[in-house]
């Protein structure tokens, strides 16, 4: 932490948790996409796994240090940081961009994603017949996801709290999007709208159960699988990347629906692009978009690694 060394490790953190909260702010994009790319999947879900009895122990003995060292607390604060100032500073600039130059904004991160598919599943250490099994669910996963339909409301306990464990394993898994899947759910109206306006407890509490929940058990189950079967699960969250790639498709229009006075994107109708002076601006934009994530490898490649707790 008095090192110049970890304080540039905590800059570097603030960084990609800037990057992680502006894809939050990104319709149908997930902000664990950007933590794989970023190289700080593991280490995020290491860090939530520790949120565990350990850690209220160390909290209750007042073993601040221990209790920091045991979480990773500097990388989350770090991080988490980086996200709330994301999501607070550039809310107004990307509604302004995505309202303004949709297809440029739109193809920019397209490219950034698609290049991002070839660097992580680079750290697919072998391609077995497992691996590229996993690839190809996991893409098909997120494809089907992208092309459903939105379900009809249920305000149901058990359903409320599968929303929240839902929604919070989306946010974390690469390619989906939490509020996305509240939709399909049936239930996006329900919560981040009438519930969160109207302070609806009912609602609200099994929601944040589900989520707390389903982040403890959620996080602890990736952990494992990361360290079981490393390989399987990278080329999964490779393919849920690769997946994504049809929401984030520059040409394309918007189905929308109001719920109550909140527009909500619902889903996407696809269409080629036509020859024209936008088209190619587009490109550029992509290409842009595939250096950036060529340059992020390249530095990173010669940043000396951090070590730290699993």
């Amino acid at each position: 932490m008095n090192s110049k060394e970890s304080f540039s490790s905590l800059i570097s953190t603030l960084v990609k948790g800037v990057a992680m909260g502006a894809a939050n702010v990104i319709p149908g994009v997930s902000g664990g996409t950007i933590a794989l790319i970023t190289g700080i999947f593991e280490r995020l879900i290491n860090a939530l796994k520790s949120l565990d009895i350990n850690a209220i122990r160390l909290l209750l003995k007042g073993k601040i240090n221990d209790l920091a060292r045991h979480i990773d607390l500097y990388f989350l604060i770090a991080l988490f940081t980086g996200i709330g100032v994301a999501i607070i500073s550039l809310a107004r600039l990307f509604k302004f961009l995505f309202e303004n130059y949709p297809i440029y904004i739109w193809a920019f991160f397209f490219g950034l994603v698609l290049a991002s598919v070839v660097y992580v599943a680079k750290t697919v250490k072998k391609w077995s017949t497992s691996a590229i099994v996993s690839f190809i669910v996991g893409t098909s996963i997120a494809l089907t996801i992208t092309f459903m339909k939105p379900g009809t409301e249920n305000s149901g306990f058990i359903y409320l709290l599968l929303c929240g464990v839902v929604a919070i394993c989306s946010m974390i898994l690469p390619g989906l999007s939490g509020s996305f899947v509240l939709l399909l759910m049936g239930n996006y109206k329900l919560v981040m709208v009438d519930a969160v306006n109207d302070m609806n407890i009912a609602v609200l509490m099994p929601v944040a159960i589900g989520a707390v929940v389903g982040l403890i058990l959620f996080s602890h189950f990736l952990s494992w699988l990361l360290k079981k079967y490393h390989n399987q699960t990278i080329a999964t969250l490779s393919g849920f990347i690769l997946g994504s790639l049809g929401i984030l498709w520059p040409w394309k229009e918007a189905i929308t629906q109001m719920f109550g006075e909140k527009e909500k994107i619902i889903g996407y109708e696809w269409h080629l692009p036509q020859l024209s002076g936008e088209f190619y601006f587009a490109v550029l934009y992509i290409v842009l978009g595939i250096l950036t994530i060529a340059l992020t490898e390249l530095i990173a490649k010669k940043r000396v690694p951090i070590n730290y707790k699993n």
